[in-house]
């Protein structure tokens, strides 16, 4: 493929791919986030949003080699060295590819915070990112036993090499996922 694939073309290969909802909303939200990154920094928006798009695409058929056999994929389906680097540095402790560029930060710093954000909306009675403030997050950021699965360290990690501040990030990262509220299923329930 001598073009760069297209987002229709990515979100092709992760419906194929992935059954899942919320792991298709997961990646839908990294996308955004990692979009939003990329205007900020005055990068290439397509390729980091492709990156936040197929990151996971392989998880649910090969939860135990992530991101490997994807990334194979990735490179047969003639998607860009950088966003098949940055899929494989945001697995570092399996590929053994550091975050290296400014499109590997930003991947690595957007993709656990959004399964945080996720949660912290889903538990308010709106169950929604609409209404949700970066301070909420924080204080659910510091209860390890609320979304036991994010890990704290790698996220302060993450957000440390992108170079931001947490609370800043958290914000940021809210206000990229309401721009795609209703794709997420977080844009709320009415009042009964």
């Amino acid at each position: 493929m001598s073009t760069v694939p297209t987002r229709e073309d990515a979100l092709a290969l992760v419906h194929q791919h992935v059954a899942s909802e919320s792991l298709r909303r997961h990646m839908y939200s990294v996308e955004a986030a990692c979009r939003a990154y990329a205007r900020r920094f005055g990068e290439d928006e397509h390729r980091f949003g492709l990156a936040g798009l197929v990151h996971d695409f392989d998880y649910e058929q090969h939860p135990d080699d992530h991101p490997l056999p994807g990334v194979e994929m990735l490179r047969e389906r003639g998607y860009p060295d950088e966003v098949v680097h940055a899929v494989q540095a945001h697995y570092a402790a399996r590929t053994g590819v550091a975050p290296t560029t400014v499109l590997d930060r930003t991947l690595c710093a957007c993709d656990e915070v959004t399964g945080l954000i996720t949660a912290a909306a889903l538990v308010r009675p709106s169950r929604s990112v609409m209404d949700l403030e970066a301070k909420s997050v924080l204080k659910k950021f510091k209860d390890r036993q609320f979304a036991a699965g994010v890990d704290r360290d790698e996220v302060r990690h993450a957000v440390e090499a992108l170079g931001v501040d947490l609370a800043e990030h958290v914000d940021f990262v809210i206000q990229a996922m309401r721009g795609i509220a209703p794709a997420l299923g977080l844009q709320g329930t009415p009042p009964a």
